[in-house]
């Protein structure tokens, strides 16, 4: 016997899922019609290593570009809805996203709207994609507003693989520098300190400091692993919770040179998606409170709440970022020209094109930056090292 996991509707047309027990997928199905169900989907229930790999299997924003971009194709060259899901299906590579397709075409055969489809799998399709597919279903220009939402997809995608290519090379040589220095604390410097040692010198206190340093990471280097790995931990804990998420979201923003960086980050991703939902027909007030969840960062999050509250109240959408000292002065001011104008949307998307070249020049920047501060870095640990160990052998031999 195996288990099935099935979505199905009942006589009254009421969504239902769960599971079902039975020997094979045939007689799964023929238990759940005999129970009064119309079955949407139906599937075995997987175990051990297949389930394992699934759920470690993760579905990233360059799928759902792709998955946007093809689906809207198929809808425009005339193709129904369910026959592109499943079309689609056959041409994407990721396990988990396949699956989610699949089940979004057995729903909709099964009568189901298509945004209603996607709302039932939060953890692969947002609320902002879902209320997009949304409006395009009203105003029936679904393939437009999918090639549009792939457009919007496209452009977070690529900022993101900007800032991480941008990180890259000074956390690989930050982190070589880490560990070459921790193996010559553990394994040559005390053979060189042995050896100052066995001359009965005095030392001087760098060279104790070094010493004592070495020492205690011989002895204790696993203190030090623990220590790193519980730090990690905590912070991934305290990330997850609202406070600490808000708190390490407004340091960010306060950093010397990083936080102007995340500012703009924040900016793009909000206007971005404020003109995307505008221009699918969502309204204003609707659309700041899917927005919210795009940007990214708890402290944009709240404002952009706040705005919510405050138009819904008869306000400007500038008045909350007026007050606030971390927003840059263009958005609120802009945001202005957009209302008195009535043309808000076009105005969003002038600020992202605005910030999304502010954002690519901070970037080449900051890499000519960090070239010389990780020199400036590797040249005080060598000193270090220097003033250390090889100036007092260099004395001692001399003194002989």
């Amino acid at each position: 016997m195996a288990l099935y996991n099935y979505r199905a509707r009942n006589s009254q047309d009421e969504a239902s899922s769960g599971l079902v027990e039975a020997d094979s997928e045939n007689i799964a199905a023929d238990i759940l019609q005999e129970r009064g169900f119309r079955v949407l989907y139906l599937e075995e229930k997987k175990h051990g290593l297949a389930s394992l790999e699934l759920s470690f299997s993760r579905i990233k924003a360059k799928d759902l570009v792709i998955f946007s971009r093809q689906l809207s194709i198929l809808i425009s060259a005339g193709v129904p809805l369910t026959e592109s899901l499943k079309d689609v299906s056959g041409q994407t590579k990721n396990d988990k996203l396949k699956k989610a397709i699949l089940k979004l075409a057995a729903e909709v055969e099964g009568g189901s709207k298509f945004s209603e489809a996607l709302e039932s799998q939060p953890r692969v399709f947002s609320g902002f994609f879902v209320n997009i597919v949304q409006s395009g279903e009203l105003s029936g220009r679904l393939q437009e507003v999918l090639l549009y939402l792939a457009d919007q997809l496209e452009k977070d995608y690529d900022l993101r693989r900007k800032i991480k290519g941008a990180m890259i090379y000074p956390a690989f040589v930050m982190s070589s520098l880490f560990a070459i220095g921790l193996l010559m604390m553990i394994f040559v410097v005390p053979k060189l300190t042995e050896m100052l040692a066995q001359t009965n010198a005095v030392l001087p206190w760098s060279t104790r400091l070094v010493k004592g340093t070495s020492e205690f990471l011989v002895v204790y280097w696993w203190v030090v692993v623990l220590a790193v790995a519980g730090l990690i931990a905590g912070i991934m804990f305290a990330i997850r919770q609202p406070a600490g998420r808000r708190f390490f979201d407004n340091v960010k923003l306060r950093l010397p040179i990083f936080g102007k960086l995340f500012n703009y980050i924040a900016v793009i991703r909000f206007c971005r998606s404020m003109h995307t939902l505008m221009v699918g027909g969502v309204d204003i007030s609707h659309g700041l409170g899917i927005a919210a969840d795009m940007v990214g960062n708890e402290v944009y999050r709240e404002l952009i709440i706040k705005m919510e509250q405050g138009v819904s109240g008869g306000g400007a959408l500038a008045d909350v970022l007026d007050e606030s000292k971390l927003v840059p002065k263009m958005l609120p001011q802009m945001l202005k020209t957009g209302e008195a104008t009535g043309r808000v949307d076009e105005v969003l998307e002038k600020i992202s094109e605005f910030y999304q070249r502010e954002v690519d020049n901070i970037i080449a920047n900051l890499m000519s930056l960090l070239e010389p501060v990780i020199m400036v870095v590797l040249g005080v640990a060598v000193a270090v090292m220097i003033m250390a160990i090889i100036l007092p052998m260099y004395e001692i031999s001399s003194n002989m």
